[in-house]
């Protein structure tokens, strides 16, 4: 992550319509105060480098649309994720109540729903979004790929769009960019303004995504069920499967919320299947001691052992090999002469269909809030961000300039360690 990265947000114009919102600048009134334009947030939290700071969230006092004028777009793309569906009630609510948008158009299945190709765009109201947030999924669908920007600012165009919100993740965000600089070519006044959808949480200047919370706790039931059923039978080994193709942050975290894993394998850590300090050496003898084992897999882990032929997906994304098959199929034969009972559970699409938990749910609805009064002010081609505890404007610039991965240095991942007893280095000399 670079520390000079530039972080200004563009925006579309002067803001020169006062906000409905009747907010206060006042501090200490018992009244919600504005958020001032020079509010920022550090990309150095330790405080030591006074260099790139981010845009604070919040609402702004002077406004570049006038609600009544405004006509507004959500389209939610990539892999379903819990919370897809509270980010549009959100995003629907504020802009009709709080800014009197009364045109808003909900395109459907991802960013096809912006191409003739397909389905027509639905009518967004209060009453048709009031009890999605209760469901998983998306009302709106979703779809992966990429579509043509050019293509794409036709039908904004057409349907005089004035602000489009592009809920999703990585892929979603790249493709709202590519589409911000295809309206500027064509000196297009509309906002471009992104809600950050990832379960794995690896946006680079984002500390957390929506969704990543509930799919830890989803992920941690997975973990308990394997722990019953690996002790439940003499030399039991529960495996589970989780997200997490570049970056393993749901696995870490469920194994620390689980307490109950021995071993984790993510796709930051290199490991050896074989040898004596490899994966199989340390699961026989923890089968020794104690007589069963949990291990917990990121679907990237491994690659190097279960590697796919280099075929892609529709997001343009490698195509992973099932490292959690593997491991299933290699401890079973490999500890044969042990008796071993292996138990196997990728809950992979039940996580990505549930509903919010209150944690998250609360959060896509902050987010939420703060993409409408950044796009309402005129700010384009960014994303609503969280740093340090506080909400943020990222431009997309930034937030596709990587991908945020677990240091295996850190604090955080000896905190793995430590909680599974598993060597710091799967790997032989």
């Amino acid at each position: 992550m670079r520390k000079d990265i530039d972080l200004r947000i563009p925006v579309l114009g002067p803001p020169t319509v006062e906000s409905p919102l009747g907010l206060s600048t006042v501090a200490d009134d018992h009244v919600a105060d504005y958020t001032p334009d020079d509010a920022s947030v550090a990309l150095d939290l330790s405080g030591r480098d006074g260099g790139a700071r981010f845009e604070r969230a919040g609402a702004r006092q002077k406004l570049y649309f006038e609600g009544s004028r405004t006509f507004a777009g959500i389209v939610t793309c990539g892999g379903l994720c819990p919370g897809m569906n509270n980010v549009v009630r959100g995003l629907v609510m504020q802009l009709w109540h709080a800014y009197g948008v009364r045109r808003i158009f909900g395109f459907q299945y991802g960013f096809l729903g912006l191409t003739p190709d397909g389905p027509p765009p639905l009518e967004l109201t209060p009453d048709l979004v009031r009890d999605i947030h209760l469901q998983g999924g998306t009302r709106l669908g979703s779809s992966r790929g990429p579509q043509s920007p050019a293509v794409m600012a036709d039908t904004l165009e057409r349907l005089k769009v004035d602000i489009l919100f592009c809920v999703g993740g990585d892929g979603t965000l790249r493709g709202a960019l590519a589409l911000h600089e295809e309206l500027q070519r064509r000196g297009r006044k509309v906002a471009v303004v992104g809600v950050p959808k990832t379960i794995d949480n690896d946006v680079p200047y984002i500390e957390r995504t929506f969704g990543f919370e509930t799919a830890v706790a989803e992920a941690t039931r997975a973990i308990t069920a394997a722990h019953v059923e690996a002790r439940g039978a003499p030399n039991g080994v529960g495996i589970v499967r989780l997200m997490g193709r570049h970056s393993g942050f749901i696995a870490a975290s469920a194994t620390l919320a689980s307490g109950e894993v021995n071993l984790c394998l993510v796709p930051e850590l290199p490991f050896h299947l074989e040898g004596p300090r490899g994966v199989l050496a340390f699961l026989r003898e923890r089968l020794r001691q104690r007589g069963h084992a949990v291990v917990v897999v990121a679907e990237g882990a491994g690659q190097d052992l279960v590697a796919a032929g280099g075929a892609k997906d529709a997001s343009g994304n490698v195509k992973l090999g099932d490292i959690g098959v593997f491991l299933r199929d290699t401890v079973s034969r490999e500890f044969k002469d042990l008796g071993v009972n292996v138990k196997y559970i990728d809950p992979s699409y039940i996580i990505r269909a549930a509903p919010a938990n209150p944690a998250d749910a609360i959060f896509c609805g902050v987010l939420a809030e703060n993409a409408v009064h950044a796009a309402m002010a005129g700010k384009t081609a960014m994303v609503v961000g969280l740093w340090g505890g506080l909400f943020t404007h990222v431009p997309l610039v930034a937030a596709t300039s990587g991908r945020n991965t677990i240091s295996t240095d850190s604090a955080f991942w000896r905190s793995v360690v430590e909680s599974t007893g598993q060597p710091a280095l799967l790997v032989n000399p």
